[in-house]
């Protein structure tokens, strides 16, 4: 089989050297593979993406990246970051990081013009890319002025656009109403068909079983505590109850108590 695009052995990550967000990560990503990392807040999804992205490095083990040892340092070759930023793009789980131009236009631009995309090409893909995510009415609008949703659909546009063979995405439908969760979900499937990557960080529990081909589930102990197909893991009320992805309700009816799972609320209420 191919070297995978992405290989993680035996990595960890501190903060500040003493604020554990990763023990001991093992980790194989294909080409062309949906991966979704799954986890209750706090348990290093949002740490293990950013290593992912290049932006931080293991303390120890080791990353590889299209066959390359990601460390402190090999961003400095000019060739290799164009190279890696050009095949790596990374959504945000907080739009306004990414979007701080005067216009939307600008802010989608941005990236292409950054890494060497002439201008004429760029404006042609800008226009492909904003009637495929229905966003043309937000292109001349400042990011400021638009919704979350909206704010997170510029966001993926802005990261799309570079043309990246891995999409890699921070909680994508966070905070996003039913309808909206489901035209990102489109989005991220479409520029899957399309030969991408996807690596998603998410607790939402109902996008999972549409966005993956394996789950990767963290523990509050900052650890994969299972590697599972999305049907199967999601069948695994009690595993998902212990790594607190639903939780049980207790209420009382007739001064009868019983319980049920509740998972959080998200899209696709029609279980």
């Amino acid at each position: 089989m191919d070297e995978p695009i992405f290989s993680l052995k035996d990595v960890y990550f501190s903060y500040l050297g003493k604020y554990p967000a990763l023990r001991g990560i093992d980790m194989d990503i294909r080409q062309g593979e949906k991966i979704t990392v799954l986890g209750a807040n706090g348990s290093g999804k949002s740490t293990l993406l950013h290593l992912l992205d290049g932006l931080i490095f293991p303390q120890q083990g080791a990353i590889r990246a299209f066959g390359v040892a990601l460390q402190e340092g090999v961003f400095n070759d000019a060739d290799f970051s164009r190279d890696f930023r050009k095949k790596v793009g990374l959504v945000f789980q907080n739009p306004d990081i990414q979007l701080f131009c005067p216009t939307v236009e600008e802010d989608i631009c941005f990236g292409p013009l950054q890494l060497g995309v002439g201008e004429k090409e760029t404006a042609c893909r800008l226009e492909k890319i904003a009637d495929d995510l229905g966003i043309d009415d937000l292109l001349q609008r400042s990011p400021h002025q638009l919704s979350v949703g909206e704010k997170r659909k510029v966001a993926i546009a802005s990261t799309l656009i570079i043309e990246p063979q891995v999409l890699v995405l921070d909680e994508p439908t966070a905070g996003l109403d039913p309808k909206t969760s489901c035209a990102i979900v489109e989005i991220i499937l479409r520029a899957n068909s399309a030969g991408r990557t996807i690596i998603t960080a998410t607790h939402d529990l109902h996008i999972v079983e549409e966005i993956s081909d394996r789950v990767y589930v963290l523990s509050r102990e900052k650890k994969i505590a299972r590697v599972e197909e999305p049907e199967r893991l999601l069948a695994d009320s009690r595993f998902l109850e212990e790594h607190n992805l639903i939780h049980t309700h207790a209420h009382c009816h007739q001064r009868q108590a019983h319980t049920h799972p509740h998972q959080h609320p998200g899209p696709d209420h029609h279980h």
